[in-house]
């Protein structure tokens, strides 16, 4: 007997792969992000009318929406990598889709109903949303293009879907300082998070590198600052960015980094910034020693009276600019040496001030004025967590305080939460989308290790790559109490720009924020607790082929063969 105790196994293995095979060939039904409850039971198709309308109370932006998705269907007639297992049926075409919407005045806001329910009956003329919000009719309206596909153009049938997201606040941040992007590029991210059920663009608008920005109280930072007159930012592009984000469903959250992070306004104003324009890194210092923690030095001087004066403006114009009641205030990466450089910071210092007291000033001048604006700040984690140089949390109501944490993982999470502070989650270790691609130092001899030595990362200080599946396999209430998780708005995937412009950007956004997108609208297990990702490659294949056909330069997750051999590129074995 017990020379046949191998087949068994190998039975079951065999067994296991030959059900995934046989599963898989009956492509399913591919909607992105995967809704919450999804009723399918009989896949049949009926063809969507010529003249197929959509019907929808008058409203502003989601009248824009309307139009958008009607022509989409109309005309898409996407074909896809492998087609669904769906009857076509010989009932009467689709004439209409109704939306139904409970709260016409909802503002685009953290926290707004994005619910739907989506009806396509097996037979008859008339499909229906139910949506609580306009912004969730917006939700149901991409779902529902999704169930469309062909040529001539058939719709699913049979179909109940009911919606809604887990988190609440979804995101992308572009950083638009250290390369320009064309508003155009903008526009097309900001379309393709909306195809994704994403919903907040987070702007980081300024860094040291550049202030693109034209602020009309101000007009020096940019006029000065930017890296000429083809690659800034006007008022008028703001309106249309903000305009575009409503009529997709997106906010468009403004970042203007600070103290930190500012050499740019040394153009205009030398005498508010400290070690503005100086070498990051002096030859022979030790890395606690240095300026900055790459090329770009630059910190507004919490001491000097013209700092406020000029912050108060600029704050003034963005807040009138971007309606959003978050504002991104930065604060993070306060380096100790910008402003040890500064003479009156260092009388400061000899006179018994700490960097943390200074830091406190400049909170103290600014966190009131954007409150008094209406505004809810956001901040990097640092103010709170840095290690050298952070404020008392008393000087941050949490009431109108977020903090966004980018360092430490999870860990960073929990102090943030156990504080009693709302969370945004960009932990660098797993939604950093610029790490893996080396760094721009163009003399660091992390590049010239000895041949068959470990390369270490490859001079990338949050390497290696994040992968989609590194992005959707985490879960980022990990290790919280479910009273510390409910603090946890939400998550952003961020792309910072020393090695990315509009050349890269689609590809080094998409497929992996689509990845987060999923997780945080519906999760990434399936309805027994296990982590899905097996199933999602190949819905995420052909997400990813829809996304390319819309425009948008997603890169591939596998190769094509794959798609058109299910199961062939699985594993059933456990790691």
């Amino acid at each position: 007997m017990a020379k046949h105790k191998p087949i068994y196994p190998l039975t079951l293995s065999l067994l296991t792969l030959s059900l995934l095979f046989s599963s898989t060939l009956q492509s399913p039904l591919n909607v992105w992000p995967k809704p919450r409850t999804f009723s399918w039971p009989l896949p049949q198709a009926i063809l969507l009318s010529p003249n197929f309308t959509i019907s929808s109370p008058p409203h502003q932006y989601l009248d824009a929406a309307v139009t958008r998705y009607l022509h989409g269907v109309l005309n898409e007639h996407h074909r896809p990598l492998v087609p669904p297992a769906a009857n076509l049926t010989s009932s009467s075409p689709l004439q209409t889709l109704t939306l139904a919407v409970a709260d016409l005045i909802a503002p685009l806001h953290h926290g707004v109903n994005e619910s739907y329910t989506l009806s396509i009956p097996a037979a008859g003329a008339y499909a229906s949303i139910a949506a609580a919000t306009p912004w969730g009719a917006m939700r149901g309206l991409e779902t529902f293009s999704q169930l469309v596909w062909g040529d001539p153009a058939r719709v699913a049938s049979g179909i109940f879907i009911e919606d809604f997201p887990i988190f609440e606040h979804r995101g992308v941040m572009l950083d638009t300082s250290r390369n320009f992007y064309a508003v155009d590029d903008i526009l097309r991210t900001i379309r393709a998070m909306s195809e994704n059920k994403l919903n907040v663009f987070h702007w980081h608008i300024t860094d040291s590198h550049s202030f693109p920005l034209v602020v009309e109280s101000e007009p020096d930072l940019s006029g000065k600052g930017s890296y000429g007159a083809g690659m800034e930012y006007s008022p008028e592009n703001v309106k249309t960015v903000v305009e575009f984000g409503l009529e997709h469903g997106v906010r468009v959250l403004p970042e203007i980094d600070m103290p930190g992070h500012t050499g740019s306004w040394a153009g205009a104003y030398p005498e508010i910034v400290t070690c503005a324009n100086m070498f990051w890194w002096p030859a022979g210092s030790e890395w606690g020693d240095r300026l900055a923690s790459e090329p770009g030095t630059g910190h507004l001087n919490p001491l000097n009276p013209k700092t406020y004066q000029v912050i108060k403006n600029v704050i003034n114009d963005v807040a009138t600019m971007f309606p959003e009641p978050f504002y991104h205030a930065g604060a993070d990466e306060i380096i100790p040496g910008c402003w040890k450089a500064d003479p009156s910071i260092q009388t400061f210092l000899a006179n018994n001030g700490t960097l943390s007291q200074l830091l406190e000033v400049f909170v103290n001048s600014t966190f009131p004025y954007l409150v008094s604006l209406n505004r809810t700040v956001v901040y990097w984690e640092d103010v709170l967590l840095d290690a050298e140089i952070k404020v008392n949390p008393s000087v941050l109501p949490p009431e109108n305080t977020i903090l966004q944490t980018w360092n430490n993982g999870p860990n960073n999470t929990k102090k943030i939460v156990s504080s009693g502070y709302r969370a945004i989650v960009s932990s660098s270790d797993y939604y950093y989308l610029d790490c893996g691609h080396g760094d721009f130092i163009g003399n660091d001899s992390t590049y010239d290790l000895p041949p068959g030595t470990d390369q270490g990362n490859g001079g990338s200080w949050c390497g290696p790559f994040k992968t989609w599946q590194t992005i959707y396999n985490y879960d980022i209430t990990y290790g919280l109490t479910d009273e510390e998780a409910k603090l946890v708005l939400g998550g952003e995937v961020a792309l910072w720009s020393e090695q990315a412009d509009s050349t890269v950007l689609d590809p080094r956004i998409w497929p992996r924020a689509s990845a987060m997108a999923e997780t945080l609208w519906s999760g990434n297990r399936d309805e027994t607790g296990m982590k899905r990702y097996a199933e999602a490659t190949d819905r995420l294949n052909e997400w990813r082929h829809r996304m390319v056909a819309r425009g948008i330069g997603a890169e591939p997750i596998q190769p094509l063969w794959c798609i058109r051999n299910p199961g062939m590129c699985n594993t059933v074995h456990p790691f």
